[in-house]
């Protein structure tokens, strides 16, 4: 049985395409710190699942559903550089690497837009914590030269699905009669539904000439305020309260989070998958949602 080796394969992501590739018919290994699984902790044990396997896929990266105080922040970027570096220098030992490996990166690597949106190709680099992140990232995956090893990397933007991420939330916003605008809701919301992005990682693994960077979004954002309307319309909650920045701000800081997931524009389109013939399953809001939501 072919396998795939999930790196950091616990969360609401991971364990959905652990599900997926299983019923597709791959043995999956998961490496994290849970018991039961691989520890990152055994380079043998890692070295090991990896070799001979036919693809790895790396989620690995303390949650940014935190303040950024100096603390978090060096977890959030180690988290993500340090495994990514454990991960490359193990295919390096591999008698047999992997033929691809895909590792996670962002959507926020690119500067906050409302004029237009982010390509691979023309997309602008911005700055600030979140950017540094990202470019770090990123840096350290494609640091490693490996001839036998094809490497994606996926700048994944807020991921809906039904089991977990932001859905919970927003969700919950809408019930209870706050399910207005954030902030000014002129931010742009990228987004992707989880079935999508596991049909991408599929795509990029049957498509042996794609390599690099992927925008790994649906090709129509919304604003905030749109995003807001279609949680309220698919419902059944007529009215939605908005939520000024300031009160948001407030908030943020008593649930120990930032008003960046919220605010920030992300506004980031997929060229590179669309001309590659990736035809998205959920391209929409509204169907995405209504899928969700009313599954």
């Amino acid at each position: 049985m072919p396998k795939i080796i999930l790196a950091g394969g616990t969360g609401f992501v991971g364990q959905y395409l652990a599900k997926q590739f299983a019923n597709a018919g791959y043995e999956i290994i998961i490496i994290s710190r849970q018991k039961g699984h691989v520890n990152w902790q055994d380079t043998k044990a890692v070295i090991d699942a990896i070799d001979g396997s036919e693809m790895l896929i790396n989620l690995a990266g303390r949650s940014v559903d935190c303040r950024y105080n100096e603390k978090n922040k060096k977890e959030i970027l180690e988290s993500r550089t340090e495994t990514t570096r454990m991960l490359g220098e193990a295919v390096l030992q591999c008698n047999h690497p992997p033929e691809l490996w895909i590792n996670s990166s962002t959507a926020t690597i690119y500067r906050e837009a409302y004029d237009h949106y982010m390509t691979e190709a023309s997309g602008e680099i911005g700055t600030g914590f979140s950017v540094d992140v990202a470019k770090s990232w990123e840096k350290t995956f494609f640091d490693f030269k490996l001839p036998n090893t094809r490497q994606a990397a996926l700048r994944i933007s807020i991921v809906l699905g039904k089991d977990g991420g932001v859905m919970i939330p927003f969700k919950n916003l809408t019930r209870f009669g706050m399910g207005g605008s954030q902030g000014s809701g002129k931010q742009m919301f990228s987004w992707i539904h989880i079935a999508d992005l596991f049909n991408i990682i599929s795509f990029i693994q049957s498509n042996k000439n794609l390599s690099g960077a992927f925008n790994c979004t649906s090709p129509h954002a919304v604003t905030n305020a749109v995003l807001m309307k279609t949680f309220r319309q698919i419902m059944h909650m007529p009215i939605g309260l908005s939520i000024p920045k300031f009160l948001l701000e407030i908030g943020a800081v008593m649930i120990r989070t930032e008003t960046e997931l919220l605010l920030k524009s992300r506004w980031v389109f997929p060229e590179k998958l669309l001309n590659a013939g990736y035809v998205f399953e959920y391209p929409e809001i509204d169907k995405a949602l209504n899928d969700i939501l009313t599954q």
